[in-house]
């Protein structure tokens, strides 16, 4: 008999295990259709309800567009209120490195300037690959202000450090021509009827 019972208790066991993952693994499968549907419901509803702004620059190069990243809202707001002020309209390029950066953005064209008003760092995931807009800033991580860069290639060493808050999505051939001295001369807001 007591081979019996000890026969019979791990079968109950086991048939008691085996119940128990099936309900364990029912429930992460509910779970996981339960974020799949909330996970679709917030990409649906953030392109529905907010869509990214777009700005257009005509320089001495030629014209490009970039999109800015609405999940980065501080310097994205910043910037396109600087861009609806006319702010960056005929101000130069003052800075230029090969295979890394086109930066511009300030009134002086010395590199040392900006709008009057600083602004605090958002970090993002998103990273400096070629064409990521980028905000300047001096070795104080609340100092960006209006001077902004481009990534010419990808710089993932900024990564964690700058903050990236828009890509150009258009006429990245003209942006790899500036150089420094080069012109921003007419900034502006894409309409939304147009995109």
């Amino acid at each position: 008999m007591k081979t019996q019972s000890k026969r019979r208790k791990p079968e109950g066991e086991n048939q008691m295990l085996r119940q128990m993952a099936m309900a364990v693994a029912f429930v992460f499968i509910l779970a996981g259709c339960a974020k799949g549907d909330s996970v679709a419901k917030n990409d649906s509803s953030s392109k529905a309800g907010s869509v990214n702004p777009q700005v257009h620059f005509e320089t001495t190069q030629g014209d490009f567009t970039v999109e800015l990243f609405s999940d980065v809202p501080i310097t994205t707001k910043n910037f396109v209120d600087l861009v609806a002020s006319g702010f960056y309209d005929g101000l130069t390029f003052h800075r230029y490195v090969a295979g890394f950066v086109i930066q511009g953005g300030d009134p002086t064209g010395t590199g040392g300037g900006g709008s009057g008003k600083t602004i605090p760092l958002e970090i993002t995931a998103h990273q400096h690959d070629a064409g990521a807009l980028g905000m300047a800033r001096s070795s104080d991580p609340n100092s960006a202000s209006s001077q902004f860069y481009i990534c010419l290639d990808a710089a993932h060493n900024l990564d964690g450090s700058y903050t990236v808050f828009g890509r150009v999505i258009k006429g990245m051939d003209n942006v790899l021509k500036l150089r420094q001295g080069d012109k921003m001369t007419k900034v502006t807001l894409v309409e939304a009827a147009s995109k």
